[in-house]
């Protein structure tokens, strides 16, 4: 379980630096500045590029399902490695950002989490913690060995 959970973790990163290489370019294709708050950029973003971008949310979420059930033999495993995956992706996305572009500024900076079903609006601390409370349960879980 050690190099799965292991192999998960790499596969979020590198998925994580992906999408931030993305949005970084895509930032540039549509003027946004890179210091901008991504609420005030996505109020600028054509309607059309909205639903592009929700195409792109929908396609990683099925990434990380598939890998997920790929690797996983029960639905319990299956159901821990997709939110082990998840909360690596989500938390070096925002450091891939930062590592780029030094976005976002603070851990206070507001930001648009999903556009799915509607727009999803916290600071980054929040998703961040998120992320880092789920990478910390599944260890110690791991490390009692119940998992």
């Amino acid at each position: 379980m050690l190099l799965k959970l292991s192999l998960l973790a790499l596969f979020g990163i590198a998925m994580a630096h992906f999408e931030g290489v993305v949005v970084v370019y895509l930032r540039k294709a549509l003027g946004i500045l890179d210091s901008e708050s991504n609420k005030v950029s996505v109020e600028k973003f054509p309607k059309r590029f909205l639903y592009i971008e929700m195409t792109r949310e929908v396609a990683t979420i099925i990434m990380l399902v598939v890998i997920a059930y790929l690797v996983g033999t029960t639905w319990l495993e299956k159901g821990i490695f997709f939110l082990w995956t998840f909360a690596f992706w989500d938390l070096f996305y925002y450091l891939s950002l930062y590592i780029l572009i030094k976005w976002p500024p603070t851990l206070k900076t507001i930001d648009v989490l999903f556009l799915i079903p509607v727009p999803w609006i916290a600071p980054v601390w929040f998703p961040i913690g998120v992320s880092l409370l789920t990478i910390v349960s599944i260890s110690v879980l791991y490390l009692m060995n119940v998992l």
